[in-house]
């Protein structure tokens, strides 16, 4: 099996990243609202890229940075930012999400992550698909308080979580000044239970009704919504 995925407009080579390519991060990039003038946008927790590369293709201009932990992941993502069509505009850096907070000037117009959130321990004999798997490796309040530190004053913060943690993330998030600007929550299929949930925070408080995605009908049979978010991106929708 190629260790290449390939999407419309670039690709993802994966050798050295403990997470593959996954629903959770294109849901997550082909979702997630974009800023009115994007300039500076941040990856946290880029593994092999793929939210970053999706920011680009979405951004016909700004400047996207990645934070990246894992060495493996963070040559990964090198050698696929730089193999893409908009490798001028983006930047990976090798440290922990601590460090690049301590270091970085800011602000950014919009942040994004795909943080590990599965406290259980993870038998899958690769102890760096553990550690990111894994939500000690970034623990939810850390990556807020990153964000709050980090995050411009109209700006916008993207993030997927489990959707059992999406109100203790929520009230996380509001003890620092941010508030859900847009939520979706994610089916597998329909009457199955919510799985995930995608949230856009921002500094405002303001009203919001939670959306709603089914991902199949049935086993490779996708809905029509899930089709229309992710067709510029996967090359069969």
């Amino acid at each position: 099996m190629s260790d290449v995925f390939h999407f419309k407009q670039f690709q993802v080579a994966q050798q050295g990243a403990a997470m593959k390519v996954g629903t959770d991060s294109v849901l997550l990039g082909a979702w997630a609202p974009l800023p009115e003038s994007p300039g500076q946008l941040l990856d946290v927790g880029s593994g092999n890229g793929l939210l970053g590369l999706m920011l680009a293709q979405r951004c016909p201009s700004g400047d996207i940075e990645a934070v990246e932990v894992d060495p493996g992941a963070y040559v990964c993502c090198v050698e696929n930012f730089e193999a893409s069509p908009w490798a001028d505009r983006l930047f990976c850096y090798h440290c922990s999400w601590e460090e690049f907070v301590a270091e970085s000037a800011g602000p950014y117009d919009m942040i994004i992550s795909n943080p590990p959130f599965h406290p259980e321990q993870v038998s899958s004999h690769e102890p760096a698909r553990e550690r990111a798997r894994r939500e000690a490796s970034l623990p939810f309040n850390s990556l807020l308080e990153g964000v709050d530190r980090l995050l411009a004053e109209q700006g916008l913060f993207s993030v997927v979580v489990p959707f059992a943690s999406e109100a203790d993330f929520t009230k996380l998030a509001a003890a620092l000044g941010l508030y859900p600007q847009k939520v979706l929550r994610v089916r597998g299929r329909a009457g199955a239970p919510v799985k995930r949930s995608l949230m856009a925070f921002g500094r405002m408080q303001v009203r919001h009704i939670p959306g709603e995605l089914v991902i199949e009908e049935a086993r490779h049979l996708y809905t029509d919504d899930y089709k229309n978010l992710t067709r510029d991106f996967y090359l069969k929708m």
